[in-house]
């Protein structure tokens, strides 16, 4: 026997609040007074300072406006830029099936009880861990939490680090090399300090890489200066694009 959408999102949101109250309890989540986030990682960070915060993966599911008291599906936002947004298709593979408008729509006026009903359901039907929602002056971002990320896993390095768009690979954090690296003939790689890709940086480094050309010119005049730098053109490239370079021209 089918159930209307009322009843079943009334019975979801029941179960929402047990959940809610274990994830939030287990992590602590009312105890952090800030949060920001990466779309581009997909990836949350709740923190108090930089020794007590946690990092949350997530899966976006849609968005509540107060200014013209509408809900939106991630899927169907163009500004959405998370990796993972196409996810909550399931949901809407959910609501075509069991002829539930309000899931398959992409946009349309809402309250934000229907937004916690919207929520609960994205909970059950991609079995995450819990919900969190960031709020601003004008906007309501939900969040479906999928896993506790260790601080000092490799998903989080890039967090809160300047990026690039590079045609090829995206957004990826930027990198500087001189201008007669290629990948049509290998010409030595020096770098200021050994690096790996994903490696987590200080505040003031950046991946930078050179020729042996540039080295000599370099130690010719005692370092980096008018003369060397004239020489090497430094330019901007990706991470990425960074380590094709270095994996091409590198002695071996």
């Amino acid at each position: 026997m089918k159930i209307d959408y009322e009843q079943f999102a009334g019975k979801r949101c029941q179960e929402l609040i047990q959940i809610q109250e274990t994830f939030r309890a287990e992590f602590e989540l009312n105890s952090y007074q800030h949060w920001y986030y990466d779309a581009t990682l997909a990836l949350l960070r709740l923190y108090n300072n930089d020794e007590d915060q946690i990092y949350l993966k997530y899966i976006p599911i849609g968005t509540f406006s107060f200014t013209s008291e509408t809900w939106m599906w991630s899927w169907f936002n163009e500004y959405s830029v998370e990796p993972n947004k196409e996810s909550i298709l399931a949901v809407k593979e959910f609501g075509i099936k069991n002829n539930y408008p309000k899931l398959t729509e992409g946009t349309f006026p809402a309250d934000e009880f229907d937004c916690w009903e919207f929520a609960a359901i994205s909970l059950d039907v991609l079995d995450g861990m819990g919900l969190y929602r960031a709020s601003t002056e004008k906007l309501q971002s939900y969040f479906l939490i999928t896993a506790v990320l260790d601080e000092k896993s490799c998903e989080v390095v890039h967090f809160n680090q300047a990026k690039v768009k590079c045609k090829i690979h995206g957004l990826s954090r930027p990198a500087f090399v001189c201008q007669h690296l290629n990948l049509e003939d290998p010409k030595g790689f020096e770098e200021t300090f050994e690096t790996y890709k994903g490696m987590n940086l200080e505040e003031d480094d950046d991946f930078a890489a050179w020729c042996d050309e540039c080295e000599r010119v370099r130690m010719k005049y005692n370092g980096w200066n008018e003369e060397s730098e004239e020489f090497a053109k430094i330019k901007l490239i990706c991470e990425d694009c960074y380590f094709e370079l270095k994996d091409f021209n590198r002695a071996e």
